[in-house]
């Protein structure tokens, strides 16, 4: 007999069953074999002397997809929310004055964390669908004085993408961090942080890079790096301690790398493997791929009679495409509705615009015209079937 109270749960005596899906929705991706495949290889340890060589290899291949020289650039352990809080809590100070540009959920998120930390939040804020533009932009620096701008390139629970040219300069021009959120966008739509004046960017592994969630992009200027490494307060987190994770990722020049935590070995394999597909494609190719996708797409919704949500064209984020909900329609059962019957994942909207949009989105791995023509026969199928009440 067991002297055990509690007996082995019988769902984990039976084999895992994970389904097959489409994952056209606003991440994360479907993952490619390849990528697959690289996940899947067996473990060493951590600080083996190959595994630095692939933190190494990451590095690089980050350097390449933010377009900058930035030594301080690195692969947080977490998603993309998790790049956020080491950007914030690395950066700001109790006290410190920041302005966040909340135009949908991820600047609403930014203000959320800057606030927990004790720094004097300043926001200035646009509808769904709504940008800044630089002179708003730099009255608002005017006024406020920030340490940190934070701003949203791909937003996408709304689907813009934001012009960035000119707000580094402004920024500087005020002695402020550029602090730049490129989750929903890094590989689908230009962006080069050097040339632009960026600070610190940040982005995660699901989405374009089509990697699976747990590893999340980051770089630091040699600005951001100056205020980060001259604080009188230690970072609020040790995990995200920018001190301790320069030296485990080799960034502070110390000829040994300290353990600080036990990095996700098999993430960061797949990571790798998924910048070097991005190295071999060529960044401004992907660009291009996911420009043609979303406006093959755009067209084909507009035949359905669908209308999309961003009016102005140049500001349509290429990788997540969002649709204003169609009168009469429920859009939780056009998505429910999608996924019974196509195994096809679309969403809804996600903070200020729930009940507002349909969000489709068709990155990296899954970027190219057969899914494009997919999601929309499944959208067409789900507006004959789906109940619809007169208006």
């Amino acid at each position: 007999m067991s002297s055990l109270s509690i007996p082995p749960p019988a769902c984990l005596l039976r084999p895992l069953e994970v389904p097959h899906r489409y994952l056209f929705g606003p991440g994360p991706s479907n993952v490619s074999p390849r990528v697959q495949a690289s996940g899947a290889r067996q473990m060493i340890g951590h600080l083996h002397r190959e595994m630095l060589e692939i933190m190494d290899d990451i590095k690089k291949g980050i350097q390449y997809a933010f377009q900058t020289q930035n030594n301080m650039t690195i692969a947080i352990s977490g998603s993309g929310h998790t790049a956020m809080e080491c950007a914030l809590f690395n950066t700001v100070e109790p006290g410190d004055s920041v302005l966040i540009a909340v135009n949908g959920i991820w600047g609403e998120r930014a203000s959320e964390i800057a606030d927990r930390i004790g720094a004097r939040v300043n926001t200035i804020v646009k509808p769904p669908g709504g940008y800044f533009t630089n002179d708003e932009i730099e009255q608002a620096l005017c006024e406020h004085k920030p340490v940190l701008f934070f701003l949203t390139h791909g937003e996408s629970s709304s689907g813009v993408v934001h012009p960035l040219d000119g707000i580094g300069e402004l920024c500087h021009n005020q002695n402020c961090l550029f602090l730049v959120d490129s989750v929903a966008s890094l590989g689908g739509s230009p962006i080069v942080m050097d040339k632009q004046g960026i600070d610190v960017l940040y982005a995660a592994s699901q989405k374009v890079l089509s990697s699976p969630p747990g590893t999340a992009p980051i770089s630091f200027s040699e600005g951001a790096c100056k205020k980060i490494f001259n604080r009188k307060t230690k970072p609020v987190s040790f995990l995200l301690d920018m001190s301790w994770l320069a030296n485990y990722w080799g960034c502070d020049g110390k000829p040994a790398r300290m353990y600080h935590h036990t990095g996700p070995i098999s993430g960061l394999f797949s990571l790798r493997e998924s910048l070097a597909a991005l190295s071999e494609m060529g960044l401004e190719k992907s660009w291009t791929q996911h420009n043609r996708t979303a406006e093959h797409l755009h067209k084909g919704l507009e035949s359905l009679g669908l209308k999309l949500f961003v009016q102005e064209k140049s500001l349509r984020l290429p990788t997540i495409t969002t649709i204003a909900v169609p009168p009469g329609y429920d859009w939780r059962e056009i998505i429910a509705y999608i996924m019974k019957h196509h195994d096809i994942e679309i969403s809804g909207g996600l903070g200020p615009s729930s009940g507002m949009v349909l969000r489709i989105g068709l990155m990296g791995y899954n970027c190219n015209q057969a899914n494009a023509d997919m999601v929309l026969m499944a959208l067409r199928d789900a507006l004959k079937h789906c109940h619809k009440s007169k208006v």
